[in-house]
């Protein structure tokens, strides 16, 4: 890392990528919700959103109403 802090969602977004490539996530899996994640990973709600919104963005992961959120 070029010493430049790095944010929370930021260090979760790649978290969750990691463990998408692992297949520790495989393709079409559905993420646990939200709340869980906030439990799994001991971040707040507000950073999961985050997290989300740039997995989203990277084209990583889908969110369907009402369904959840899947790897793509």
């Amino acid at each position: 890392m070029s010493g430049v802090p790095q944010y929370e969602y930021v260090k979760l977004a790649d978290r969750i990528t990691e463990e998408i490539q692992s297949g520790a996530l495989p393709k079409g899996a559905r993420l646990p919700g939200e709340r869980e994640m906030v439990e799994i990973y001991g971040v707040s709600i507000g950073t999961v959103r985050r997290a989300l919104a740039l997995l989203r963005e990277r084209g990583t992961v889908a969110t369907l109403p009402a369904k959840g959120t899947f790897v793509m």
